[in-house]
């Protein structure tokens, strides 16, 4: 079996262009604003490129440098006036902080109706509990690349492999919004490689470059890998041993091309949208 690759860049730039003809006719630009505090090279590149995609679909977007020394006080100070700014619609932190600023506190602090990262308590509790909620970026761009798939969801066994609050929860309770049957693997599950081999979809977000091998793949299958892990060669690798699995997936997502461009593509549609509820559709 030869798996069919998903093309997580091609899928962004039609989402994108999309989006782009949304705004064109609205009376209004959506404003987007990123915080960044000091000069994390990696958090330095993806800033610029949150930034240039969501100027280019004709968002106001703007970065809002700070330095390593910006105390807590100060970066909540500016997320307060960032809240009552009727020309910000969506507010997002980059992480990860420095140590003397407490990630959770800033998390907090930001409008719910604005948190385009959809990392607040009361999305993700909504999100939890299947009501209406801003959904965490990454999250919504797998199971768009699973719609992608051509996936049947209803009733399909679903393994997500990694437990954080930033894509596994969610994606776990997406996938069980959908009436999958989803089992949630960390690092203290029982054989892992025997609850993948039982699954119809795997989400693989752990961190850790190609922990999933071939022979843990079911025929048929579908895998999304989120990871992105940067080896001593300097390449980029995901959490899935590709070509390993490709010769038993269905489909498949690559690293690069997968995963990451669909979350930056998922943060401006969750910026449109906090837009339209709070201005109006148009």
């Amino acid at each position: 079996m030869t798996a069919r690759i998903l093309d997580g860049k091609a899928l962004a730039e039609r989402m994108r262009g999309d989006i782009a003809a949304k705004i064109a006719a609205l009376p209004y630009r959506p404003g987007l604003a990123v915080v960044i505090i000091g000069h994390d090279p990696a958090s330095e590149v993806y800033v610029r490129n949150k930034e240039r995609a969501a100027a280019a679909a004709g968002f106001a977007a703007r970065t809002l440098p700070l330095p390593e020394t910006t105390s807590e006080a100060a970066l909540l100070g500016l997320i307060a006036e960032l809240n009552a700014d009727p020309a910000t619609d969506g507010i997002l932190v980059q992480l990860p902080l420095p140590a003397h600023i407490r990630a959770q506190r800033v998390i907090e602090a930001i409008d719910p109706a604005k948190d385009v990262d959809g990392f607040h308590p009361l999305n993700a509790g909504h999100l939890a509990l299947g009501l209406p909620a801003i959904v965490p970026c990454t999250p919504r761009g797998v199971m768009r690349l699973l719609a992608e798939a051509g996936a049947p969801l209803a009733g399909a066994r679903a393994a997500v492999l990694g437990r954080s609050a930033i894509v596994g929860r969610p994606v776990a309770a997406l996938l069980t919004a959908a009436d999958a049957t989803v089992t949630l693997l960390h690092s203290r599950s029982r054989d892992i490689a025997a609850e993948c081999r039982r699954a119809e979809i795997v989400i693989a977000a752990v961190g850790r470059a190609e922990m999933v091998r071939g022979d843990w793949i079911a025929e048929g299958a579908v895998v999304i890998d989120v990871g992105i892990n940067r080896g001593a060669d300097g390449k980029l690798r995901g959490d899935v041993a590709f070509a390993e699995c490709a010769a038993r997936a269905g489909a498949i997502t690559k690293v690069p091309g997968g995963v990451g461009p669909m979350t930056i593509a998922c943060l401006l549609e969750n910026t449109l949208e906090a837009a339209q509820r709070r201005r109006g559709p148009g």
